[in-house]
């Protein structure tokens, strides 16, 4: 907060994790685009994923943690690429990996 700025002493400051405990990973973002399609691992193997996943340090789509093949999680082990968040349109769903937990 600024100083040309008040804040009411009964107001807590919101965290930008909503409810979650805060998560170090999320300061450190910047906007990337969703590369388009499906899961691209999935697709070369002729398999089927129940969920997609998009990174959000590169915007690579993967299949999710509830798909057989987990190719999400296997990003992430490649890459270090800590941020997944849910490709379902209007899902607020956000995981780190690192801390093993929604953010």
């Amino acid at each position: 907060m600024n100083p040309d700025q008040s804040r009411s002493v009964d107001t807590p400051a919101t965290n930008p994790n909503g409810t979650a405990p805060h998560c170090e990973h999320l300061d450190v973002l910047k906007p990337v685009a969703d590369q388009p399609g499906g899961c691209l691992a999935c697709q070369a193997t002729g398999d089927r994923w129940a969920t997609l996943s998009v990174c959000l340090t590169c915007g690579w789509v993967a299949c999710g943690d509830d798909s057989p093949n987990r190719h999400a999680k296997a990003h992430y082990e490649e890459t270090d690429h800590p941020l997944t968040r849910s490709q379902e349109p209007g899902s607020p769903r956000r995981w780190c990996y690192v801390h093993e937990r929604l953010v």
